[in-house]
This record gives structure tokens, sequence and C-alpha cells, in this order.
């Protein structure tokens, strides 16, 4: 059907009516306090859940990009989550962001990568959006991750230290650097402060050398030396934020964080990009190729072996949505017709199983054979991927999204 071809006016329609669907979808999220709420199968809050930092930064730069297309209430729905990340959910004793507080606003201990380096991405796209106090918390944010996550010696993230950062962890992990890298690219697009995408280019170095060695299934967990924890979680593989085994879509989702990192570092030297875009096609060709349908039934299973076969067949949505930004842009970059036949593949599988018809948004975790399962992913959280994935297709891969829908980088037809 040409509503899921790449590039047709039919496709275009349908991403933007299901970014429109999605904007609506999540306008509930705030909290008095302007932390997020989790959001249940209907959009509203979904009890006995913490209110998570990093789900109030994913809100706040979703509604960012909802203030570049023009989204009615945008501004109010960015202030309210600068509200709660300038509030609650900021230690003021020790400095830094709690992971989240629970719903009575007790804060939650430790202090996490992963969420910091949301909160770099949330600031640099309310600084985009001309929120008031953004570009203050984004100074704030840049010098607490220097201070403590970045390490500049072997140019990668730390993961996670204790409440009052006295104790560093020894565990090491690619999910919050793979973070890292997306908030970096952005504070360097939209600051012009061009050390941050030097630094996300070592992070990537350091990650396609360790896919390279790995037949392109990249390892996520690492001891305090970056030594590969390759058996790590195998008594719990189905963690949401540290799963055992190859993650298929986070192998694709540096596919294209490589690809963006690339184009817009050798703007002025393709060629120095291609090797670099070539490794990003092997990661992506490598994770669909063990993830997507791998079981007989379409999806992209959670986790494989590290014999590409799988270990936990749930589909999550978000693995989807990466699938789709990231076929789009490795056809858009590169013209190989496989990647646009793959994103309509993609975007069937998405308008006749994952996207809920009835009450918005899409399916967060359905079952080897298609069917709703809640045990990982209750309830739709966010709307960050899902969005993304609506609107990553239709721009200028070499930049941001946030920045690239501000600056209308809109691919020819597709705005």
């Amino acid at each position: 059907m040409e509503k899921y071809q790449l590039g047709t006016n039919e496709n275009t329609a349908f991403l933007k009516a299901l970014q429109d669907e999605l904007l609506a979808f999540g306008t509930g999220f705030a909290s008095p306090s302007g932390a997020s709420y989790y959001l249940g199968d209907d959009g509203r809050p979904m009890p006995g859940h913490n209110l998570e930092t990093w789900i109030t930064c994913r809100m706040a730069h979703v509604y960012a990009i909802g203030e570049a297309l023009g989204f009615a209430g945008s501004e109010a729905l960015i202030d309210a989550a600068l509200k709660g990340l300038n509030g609650v959910l900021k230690d003021t004793a020790n400095g830094g962001w709690y992971p989240g507080v629970t719903e009575d606003l007790r804060p939650l201990p430790e202090k996490q990568c992963y969420g910091h380096a949301f909160v770099i991405l949330a600031a640099s796209s309310a600084v985009l959006a001309g929120r008031p106090g953004a570009k203050e918390l984004l100074d704030a944010a840049t010098k607490v991750f220097l201070d403590k996550f970045w390490d500049d010696e072997i140019g990668l993230s730390r993961d996670t230290w204790n409440t009052e950062f006295t104790e560093l962890s020894t565990y090491r992990g690619l999910n919050a650097n793979m973070h890292s890298v997306e908030a970096f690219l952005s504070v360097a697009d939209v600051t012009g402060e061009e050390i941050w995408r030097q630094r996300a280019g070592r992070i990537i170095d350091h990650v396609l050398a360790w896919a390279e060695n790995n037949e392109w299934r990249i390892p996520e967990h690492f001891t305090e030396n970056w030594e590969a924890a390759l058996e790590y979680n195998a008594d719990k593989p189905d963690d949401p934020f540290k799963p055992y085994g190859a993650t298929p879509g986070h192998g694709i989702e540096w596919g294209r964080l490589v690809t963006q990192w690339a184009l817009s570092t050798f703007k002025a030297e393709p060629e120095k990009a291609k090797p670099y875009i070539e490794k990003a096609c092997r990661l992506y060709e490598r994770a669909v190729a063990d993830g997507w349908c791998a079981d007989g039934e379409p999806g992209i299973v959670y986790t494989t072996g590290w014999d590409g076969k799988p270990v936990v067949h749930d589909r999550m949505h978000w693995t989807l949505a990466e699938a789709i930004n990231t076929s789009s842009v490795l056809y858009h970059v590169t013209g190989k017709e496989l990647y646009a036949k793959q994103y309509a593949e993609f975007m069937q599988y998405l308008d006749e199983t994952v996207h809920d018809p009835v009450n918005g948004s899409w399916f967060h975790q359905l079952d080897e054979h298609n069917q709703l399962k809640e045990t990982v992913w209750p309830g739709k959280s966010d709307i960050y991927h899902a969005l993304q994935s609506m609107i990553i297709p239709r721009l200028d891969p070499s930049v941001s999204v946030a920045v690239a829908t501000k600056k209308g980088l809109f691919l020819e037809g597709a705005k």
C-alpha cells in the first residue's frame, strides 16, 4: 500500500496523522509537581508507578518538538516538565537529579547516567523552544555530566553513582552511552559547541570496535575496566534497561546515531563519513537479521544470545520505532532499496499490530504471538520513541530531530 512506502504523499500523511495522535495522547503526563506520570493504556496516569526523571525529560523533549510543529499547548507542557526537573527531581543537597520520586514525592536513590543524559536532551530541546530557564538547566546538566559521568581519559560515560556522588558503581554499560551520544549530538546542534560532537565520536569509535569484533552484535555490559561481561543478567534476561545478551533494537538505534554523527562531522569530507555509514549498515543489518521475524512472527525480538538466536521473544514498541527510523535514514543516505522495502514492512506491522486504534499510541509490549503482554512495560509510559519515528523519516538525517524540526529541515514533500 502507498501509505507504507517511504517518500509517498500517502506515507507522509500517515506519519503526520499518527504524530498528531501521539502528541494528543501524551498531554496528561504532568503531575502537579511537574514530574511526569507514567501513562496508562488510555493516556491517563497509571497508579502504582514512580514519577521518573527520564520520562519527564522525554516529555519535555517531545513537546519541544511539538512546539516546533505548532501543536497547541506545547509550551505549557514543556514548562511543566521543566518545573519538575528544577523542583522535586533535582537534588539540591548533593547535585544532579534523582532517578525519580515516588508517588508521594520521596526521592529514589542513586544518580544514573541514563537519566542525566536525558536531562541534557530535554534542556537542549527546551532551549530551542525558547522556554524560560532552559539555558540555565542545560548549563547545570552539562556541568554535572562532565564532572560526574564523563570519563575523558577513555572517552566513555560512567554509569551509576550513589545518591551523594561518593561511591561509583563498578558497572559500565552502553545503554547510558547510547543516550549520551544522542544528548551530545543535540547539544552540539543547539549550541554550536563542537566538542560535544567530538565526545560522541569517541563513544562511537569504542562501540564500533566492540561490535566489529563480535560479529556486529554489540556487547551491552562491562566491568569497571571496560571488559565485556557477556553473561551479565543471564538470570534476568528481560530486564527493561540491562537485559542479557544482544539487544537488536539497540543495534538498530546505534546504526542511526552513527550515521547522524558521521554525516554531521564530515559534512565537508563525505569520503570520511563513508566507512562509518558502512559500519552503521552492518549494525542495522545484523540486528534486523537476528531480530525481525526471528521466530516466524512479525516483530523484533527483545534480545538474542551471542549466536543470534532469540532469548526474550517479546516485542517492545521502541524496537519497532527505531527500525522505522534507521531503515528510513539508511535509505535516504545510501539509496539501497532493501531499506525502503524493510521500512514498508515495519510500517505495515505498526499499522496492523502495534498501533492502538482504540485508545491511541502504541502497545508497548507484545508477546511472541503479538498478543498484549505487560510484564516489563505495562501501559504506555511515554511517547518519545513512537513520536520520533513519525518525524525522523521526514527529516535531514544529519541533524538532531528537535533541531531539524525547529529549522524546518524536512525532506522534499515530507513536511
